[in-house]
């Protein structure tokens, strides 16, 4: 019925038009005082004839309605052969079609050209800015004072927001490094918590590991990211107490804090791209994207990642490793 009616609305002026003629026709015949009938029968000829004419060029409207429905979901390639060799009477319509599929595919070129670009700048600065650091860190470890263990700290940070950079550029990217394999969990984590330890100390906070020998498959570096990512996070907004980290057999990690907590309207948006929520405007140099990256690699990675918090008494992050742990 929606189709008969998009057809009326397109074809009302010659509809219009067709019926302006009838009533002059049959207007005419009245005047002239003709017979019923030599108005009758060719009034009814010509209905016939209009009938027959509309039927047909309804039923090649629905078709090409059809084909115009199936295009939305026609690939690019597909396209072009369509307007390469369109149907009769088409072929304005094709012209067109190619003008804009050529215009396309400029544009498209262009955008990946430019994003390789920046990918390749990014990615080679990420390298780049390593040397430095590593140099910085060599320079320090030959001292032993508040003020090299605090600088440490922050070059450790420094060191965190490249590898975020790095993480972000190969999440969009064609490509992937991941490697699955077997790996005992607590290790992992163990691997992660000791990168942390000048900042545990510095800060005097404490640290509860509660682990559990649980093995599972995964990718290791891409899940040390999201720990150590879920830590950076929970030293920065803890300030006094201390993080328990807890592993249970069925493959599920939680990183608890005492810090401030996460506001009830901000917990749902945490992980969205570059939300920071009301800590963020507290601390200027958060940046929303920590958090987003664990969930991304998480969702590739096959885990899921959540968290619950109260104001004023801490956050806690579960990492839920379950689906790798390795069934008998």
């Amino acid at each position: 019925m929606k189709l008969f009616k998009d057809y009326l609305y397109i074809h009302r002026k010659i509809l219009l038009y067709g019926s302006l003629v009838v009533f002059i026709f049959l207007l005419t015949f009245w005047l002239y005082r003709l017979p019923l009938g030599a108005v009758l029968y060719p009034t009814a000829l010509c209905v016939a004839v209009g009938v027959v004419f509309f039927a047909f060029d309804f039923f090649r409207f629905q078709k090409d309605r059809k084909s115009i429905n199936e295009i939305k979901s026609v690939t690019d390639a597909m396209l072009s052969a369509i307007v390469q060799s369109p149907p009769k009477d088409h072929e304005d319509w094709a012209e067109a079609m190619r003008a804009v599929i050529s215009a396309h595919d400029e544009f498209a070129m262009q955008t990946r050209e430019k994003y390789s670009d920046m990918i390749t700048y990014y990615t080679v600065w990420a390298h780049q800015i390593k040397t430095p650091i590593a140099s910085m860190r060599l320079i320090l470890s030959g001292e032993d004072s508040q003020l090299s263990r605090k600088a440490s700290a922050e070059l450790f940070r420094i060191e965190q927001y490249v590898d975020m950079v790095l993480a972000f550029l190969r999440l969009g990217s064609d490509t992937t490094d991941y490697v699955f394999s077997q790996h005992r969990l607590d290790e992992i984590v163990k691997q992660a918590v000791r990168k942390f330890r000048g900042e545990f100390i510095m800060r005097k906070l404490t640290l509860s590991l509660e682990l559990s020998e649980t093995v599972i498959t995964t990718d290791e570096k891409w899940l040390s990211f999201i720990i150590e990512q879920v830590l950076s996070n929970a030293l920065k907004y803890t300030k006094t107490g201390g993080i328990t980290i807890k592993s249970t057999d069925d493959g599920k990690l939680t990183v608890s804090d005492t810090g401030i907590g996460i506001l009830p309207q901000d917990l749902p948006r945490i992980f969205d791209n570059g939300y920071t929520g009301s800590n963020g405007r507290l601390d200027k140099s958060a940046s929303g994207i920590g958090l987003y990256l664990c969930k991304r690699i998480c969702k590739n990675l096959s885990h899921s990642i959540s968290a619950v918090s109260q104001v004023g008494k801490g956050t806690s992050v579960t990492i839920d490793l379950s689906k790798s742990v390795p069934r008998d």
